[in-house]
């Protein structure tokens, strides 16, 4: 990366995040739905409209809880969506917003140009129907954005062979860590298979998505960890087997901003603002400044700690798309 390089990352949850880089906003998976199906939205308000502000969205999948059709509907006129090769054949529903979206379908080493951006499909682990026993299947993807820095997105994914290979260097990973069930299936990175996906990836830095957000009707007592326990959990592997990448464990509607200041590989070092910021150690200087709302301190796996008496603005109130057709074959999503 050049000096001075800065990419910003707000989750808006699960596997909802915009990217700035360069000055194009890329939105990754949008779900602004408060129910789908036999979820709830169970921790963090509704992205509130500026949310679906982006210049490109990635969808990583058909699953209804990462490829939305009422949440997509709610995009500009005239925006660009990546989706998965085949999507628009498994997916009747997208047919109604070909007339007002760009739909692009692209498959694995593929790569489109958003301005000063370039999107490089790669590919992922995971199951990759829109239904749970539906006989289309269309490979899940995940993303590479190369600007002034390179942000992976793995939408959803487990481990595999050559992982690394196919994603090449990365300065940020967006990587699951859960899912919006008890149990996960086949095809998930947890916790500690995030970590270790983190320590073969090396990255600078790191946010954990995809969990502690939606979560089934009538199940709160059950395995309630598995709900509120992955981001930490992540945050203490991580520290273990990657120390030198920087985690940001961001709350709903926060935002981090990962500088680089030239001053080395692993040259980042918190001065978070806002609640639930959680970090891991990392040699070097720099930064990565976090906003949002809330107060108190989060602290991390490794040497530093990460204040949060700021203030800001995160996710306000809003209304989402409604229910959708099942979430795919493995509780968890």
């Amino acid at each position: 990366m050049t000096n001075a390089v800065t990419v910003e990352i707000t989750w808006w949850g699960h596997a909802t995040v915009t990217v700035r880089d360069s000055g194009v906003r890329v939105l990754t998976d949008p779900l602004f739905a408060r129910r789908l199906a036999h979820l709830r939205r169970r921790r963090g308000a509704v992205p509130p409209p500026p949310a679906a502000e982006a210049d490109v969205v990635l969808v990583s999948h058909l699953h209804a809880d990462h490829l939305h059709v009422g949440s997509l509907a709610r995009l500009a006129a005239g925006t660009t969506v990546l989706l998965p090769r085949g999507a628009l054949a498994a997916v009747p529903g997208l047919r109604r917003l070909r007339y007002r979206l760009r739909l692009v379908e692209t498959g694995a080493g593929e790569s489109v140009d958003f301005g000063a951006v370039t999107v490089r499909a790669v590919p992922a682990a995971h199951d990759g129907r829109r239904m749970p026993y539906g006989k289309q299947r269309v490979a899940a993807l995940g993303y590479v954005i190369a600007g002034q820095a390179r942000t992976y997105f793995a939408g959803d994914t487990g481990l595999f062979d050559g992982m690394a290979e196919a994603v090449g260097p990365c300065d940020v990973a967006l990587l699951p860590v859960g899912g919006w069930g008890p149990f996960l299936g086949h095809g998930h990175l947890d916790a500690g298979r995030a970590a270790r996906a983190l320590a073969e990836l090396a990255p600078r830095a790191a946010v954990p998505v995809h969990y502690g957000t939606y979560w089934p009707i009538g199940m709160d007592a059950v395995r309630p960890h598995e709900f509120h326990s992955p981001g930490h959990d992540f945050v203490r592997l991580a520290a273990r087997t990657a120390p030198q990448v920087r985690v940001h464990r961001l709350e709903h509607g926060q935002s981090v901003l990962v500088e680089d200041t030239g001053a080395g590989r692993y040259a980042h070092e918190d001065a978070a603002r806002g609640g639930g910021t959680e970090s891991g150690s990392a040699p070097g200087s720099g930064s990565g400044r976090g906003t949002g709302t809330g107060s108190g301190a989060g602290t991390g796996g490794g040497a530093a700690t990460a204040p949060g008496s700021g203030t800001g603005t995160a996710a306000g109130a809003g209304t989402g798309g409604g229910t959708g057709p099942g979430l795919g074959r493995e509780s968890g999503g």
